[in-house]
């Protein structure tokens, strides 16, 4: 629920509070929400401005950074780190957290280029190996630039408390996964639909993951985006990419999808409903294209059943209330209080 300052003189104008009471709920609404995450051009500026900064240390970083060697790497690296760190101090103390949790970030982001350095300056490297790949190639040789940075995220994250250091930990998680297969298994058996399954599993994994640390938190501040954001596309893209068989199969994929948006309508995540969304008018387009491509009667069934759709989303608005308070008197206690912060 979005509320305004002009709802609150409107409550106050009823009589349902007073003009004292409005002013004090609205400033008290002011600061809750001042390091609350939202579609405003400053926050906008924020995270463009960060996204820009990680990525030009990470994604972008060019060859002619391999000039400076494995001790230049790691020197710069260690640099970087610690004057991000001392800015987000900084920018913590002047009441500015996001802005802080982005320069937080961007040390730890630093830790895969630090840890190369010294790789390279140990010779652990061929030749022919760039800092770049680590970004585009899957290599379990990889793995303990991941675990160094999962550390670090993790200690810088327990000394800050700032949600958007849980984006590294998400994408170091994401590439892990993909990095451990090779070393698990018999690489004859890593095929695309091997990878397939494992982004499945731990897309799965990862949301698991993120309900737990959503029913955690107890701050108000959400730690358990970014574990959701990359969980879903995990699973719903390795979901997406297999290959059904099947009528039964696809049919299969509609109903996950279906159930991906009845979870995201509880737990108020939108990127579950999103992808839900998207895997439904896939299903419905290979219906149109190519179940039903010559059927005249397609298009007027199609219409009836988003018609049936809107009728239970007005069912459901009338009985909600009652439905749900019945629903969550069977739930255990903290998913109750999960749901309630929820709304």
């Amino acid at each position: 629920m979005e509320i305004n300052r002009q709802q609150l003189q409107q409550a106050a104008e009823r009589g349902l509070l007073s003009v004292e009471q409005a002013d004090a709920l609205w400033a008290f609404l002011q600061t809750r929400q001042a390091g609350t995450p939202q579609f405003r051009l400053t926050h906008i500026l924020y995270y463009l401005g960060g996204m820009i900064a990680i990525g030009a240390m990470t994604l972008f970083m060019n060859l002619g950074w391999e000039r400076f060697g494995g001790g230049g790497l790691l020197l710069i690296s260690l640099l970087y780190a610690v004057a991000a760190l001392a800015c987000s101090r900084w920018l913590l103390q002047q009441q500015l957290a996001i802005p802080a949790g982005i320069l937080a970030t961007l040390a730890v982001c630093m830790t895969p280029l630090a840890v190369y350095g010294v790789q390279s300056m140990l010779g652990l490297w061929p030749a022919n190996t760039h800092y770049q790949d680590y970004h585009r190639y899957i290599d379990w040789r990889w793995l303990q630039m991941e675990l160094a940075t999962l550390a670090a995220a993790s200690i810088v994250l327990q000394r800050l408390r700032l949600p958007f250091l849980v984006m590294p930990v998400a994408v170091t998680l994401w590439y892990m996964s993909m990095d451990l297969a090779p070393m698990l298994f018999d690489p004859e058996y890593v095929t695309y639909d091997w990878r397939e399954w494992v982004s499945l599993w731990f897309g799965l994994a990862m949301l698991l993951l993120a309900f737990w640390v959503d029913l955690r938190s107890r701050s108000g501040r959400d730690y358990a985006f970014w574990l959701y954001l990359f969980g879903t596309l995990a699973f719903w893209g390795g979901l997406s990419l297999m290959d059904s068989s099947s009528e039964l199969n696809k049919f299969l994929y509609l109903c996950i999808n279906l159930l991906m948006i009845l979870v995201s309508a509880v737990l108020a995540r939108r990127v579950l409903a999103v992808c839900g969304a998207l895997g439904c008018a896939g299903y419905l387009g290979h219906l149109a294209y190519q179940v039903f491509r010559d059927s005249m009667l397609f298009p007027f069934v199609l219409t009836l059943i988003g018609l049936a759709v809107i009728w239970l989303g007005i069912q459901w608005q009338r009985h909600e209330a009652a439905v749900t308070s019945r629903l969550r008197a069977r739930l255990p206690a903290e998913l109750q209080a999960l749901l309630a912060r929820r709304g």
